[in-house]
């Protein structure tokens, strides 16, 4: 099973993901929340790993719509992002939305993930432009 939308950029890790807050908030997405996951394997495991970075990113409006179709869905909230390095260059991966559906098997869900969707593959195209 497929769950992202991906992108891979021939730019470096720090500039790609100002890059993609940038691109998020054109969207109306805001990042809740940022794991450095570098930094976290290496503080707690002593394990080193490449630049890879998960923001939490959110549009207020279409979690508010989630939120009042299954209480649930918070669950899967918010939408996953992710930049790490790869050897091709930065890869840029943003959750599936309609994963949603999927898991909670709610018909009501499919037109809120519809719409962030679209969002999130308009933020990611923009990276490409």
């Amino acid at each position: 099973m497929d769950y992202g939308i991906a992108i891979t950029l021939n730019a470096p890790f720090s500039r790609t993901v100002e890059r993609v807050r940038a691109a998020l908030a054109e969207q109306g997405f805001g990042v809740l929340t940022e794991i450095d996951m570098q930094a976290t394997m290496r503080a707690k495991l002593g394990e080193e790993m490449e630049d890879y970075l998960i923001l939490g990113a959110c549009n207020p409006l279409l979690a508010h719509r989630a939120l009042s179709a299954e209480r649930r869905i918070g669950l899967l909230l918010p939408c996953n992002v992710v930049v790490r390095s790869t050897e091709g260059g930065t890869l840029v991966e943003a959750m599936d939305p309609q994963l949603m559906v999927k898991v909670a098997e709610r018909a009501e869900l499919s037109e809120v993930a519809d719409e962030a969707a679209s969002r999130l593959r308009a933020a990611l195209a923009s990276l490409q432009a």
